[in-house]
């Protein structure tokens, strides 16, 4: 069959360039990451028979977008992760250049994968359905078909269904593109998966007194969180704002309420996930306790591969650690899933710590450069805070305006200095989760969240503390193991 000769070939692929990837010093510890080749969104996040499964879009080819397969990881725990066998492989009419990103849901204890079937006609135009495919196990999947093809009214541009349900009644949220190039979220529903029923835009530009937002909206996804309706989005052609919208392509949240009968979900202002360089296409799902995680792909959707040193080892591109949503206040919170506490080792506790004008603080030189650090603030009275990791990164508060500020080097030009923010009324804890070639930095609880890749020889990895005036805290720092079996 063409399904497993694909397979196989991916299999094969994967098998060649492992060792090469293995070798290279930024393979990552506490992330999941490729075999080889390219990942990027993560797709069909389910918890089925005791087990968390993800799933991720691959290519195992080269280190570039091109044909994707779904790759798949399982873990019992959340913490320690083995690789499956790959779950879809491009190998029908509706589907063969590429199967793109989805969901999954359990229903009458089998999993059920939705997905974007992309082709290239022969005039090269591009074609997208939307897929269902079976599981009794969670790893040999059956595939139906389309169940969806695209409504009039939009482009080719729609893809990425999210499945879910509320009351007695299955409904899928997917990302489009309305003809007048107009980004949109649109809702199907359902009474038994399989025949679906257009219902119309859930949200989208010039709605809910949005205004224009953006050419394509991708990845959404739809939950309920301490009785508010998240829709969770990654919007096309944003122009940068200020301190917001400076990546290429940004992810964010809308909330408000939502009435799927009617289709009306009047809500707020659109506001980023994470203000950092690396993070798109984030995906939940509700696990065995009732938690809603969040996993998002660090990367950036046009940003060039072969920027990353890591393509040199024929791989590229990763996934944040699992967060716990929360919402509280008006906001969202995201906060590192609990049992990754049990990949700490050797700790370090510094007690009182005071920093001023004329006394900087450094953790003891160290060539690890995989650990988790945890920073509250006792008392403040200072103008400006930075934390300093390697060489190349700062984490600077400054008092006057308010803003947080990561600071890393370009990947090809070490001497060109990035900068993102965003706005932080006061500086009461920083946790930091650093990683070979990674940050991903939780200010005050998780209200504000930044993800970046970064490339540091493990030799440079002085820690230090600077203050404007005076400040006193407490540090904390553990080692951090690795996830994959």
């Amino acid at each position: 069959m063409k399904d497993n000769h694909l397979k196989e070939t991916a299999v094969k692929r994967a098998a060649e360039y492992r060792e090469m990837a293995g070798e290279d010093p930024y393979r990552l510890h506490f992330h999941l990451m490729p075999p080889v080749g390219l990942m990027n969104d993560p797709n069909g996040l389910v918890f089925f028979q005791g087990k968390y499964h993800f799933f991720y879009q691959w290519n195992p080819f080269e280190t570039a977008h091109g044909v994707k397969f779904w790759g798949h990881y399982v873990s019992d725990n959340l913490v320690y992760w083995e690789e499956a066998p790959v779950a879809l492989a491009p190998d029908q009419w509706y589907d063969r250049n590429g199967c793109y990103s989805g969901s999954a849901v359990v229903h009458e204890d089998q999993m059920y994968i939705f997905y974007t079937g992309n082709v290239r006609n022969d005039a090269g135009e591009r074609e997208s359905y939307q897929c269902m495919a079976v599981s009794e196990d969670g790893v040999q999947f059956d595939k139906k078909g389309p169940v969806i093809n695209v409504p009039d009214g939009y482009t080719a541009h729609f893809r990425d269904p999210k499945v879910f349900k509320k009351g007695p009644r299955w409904y899928m949220v997917v990302g489009a593109q309305t003809v007048e190039e107009k980004g949109e979220v649109v809702l199907f529903s359902s009474d038994d998966l399989e025949t679906w029923s257009f219902q119309g835009t859930l949200a989208g530009s010039d709605r809910s007194g949005l205004g224009s937002f953006g050419y394509m909206w991708e990845c959404p996804d739809f939950f309920e969180l301490n009785g508010e309706d998240i829709l969770l989005v990654s919007p096309q052609g944003l122009e940068p704002n200020g301190i917001l919208y400076n990546n290429v392509y940004q992810s964010g949240y809308f909330a408000g309420k939502a009435d799927l009968e009617r289709v009306s979900y009047p809500h707020g202002g659109f506001t980023e996930l994470d203000r950092g360089f690396d993070f798109y296409a984030p995906q939940t799902m509700l696990d065995g306790n009732g938690r809603r995680l969040l996993v998002g792909w660090m990367g950036s959707a046009d940003e060039g591969s072969t920027s990353h040193p890591t393509t040199h080892h024929g791989w590229v591109h990763a996934m944040t650690i699992p967060r716990v949503l929360e919402w509280e206040n008006g906001r969202l919170l995201q906060q590192p899933a609990e049992e990754l506490k049990q990949l700490r080792g050797n700790n370090r506790e510094y007690r009182d710590v005071l920093v001023t004008d004329q006394q900087s603080f450094e953790l003891p030189s160290s060539r690890d450069n995989v650990f988790e650090l945890q920073v509250q603030v006792k008392s403040w009275d200072a103008a400006s805070f930075s934390l300093t990791i390697g060489t190349n990164n700062q984490l600077i508060y400054r008092e006057a305006t308010k803003t947080f500020t990561l600071e890393r080097a370009n990947f090809e030009k070490p001497n060109v200095v990035e900068r993102r923010h965003c706005a932080l009324d006061e500086l009461k804890e920083i946790r930091v989760f650093k990683d070979t070639s990674s940050l991903e930095i939780f200010l005050n609880g998780g209200e504000e969240v930044f993800t970046a890749r970064v490339y540091d020889e493990a030799y440079d990895q002085l820690v230090s503390f600077h203050a404007e005036g005076d400040l006193k805290m407490d540090v904390a720092k553990w080692d951090l193991g690795r996830i994959l079996l």
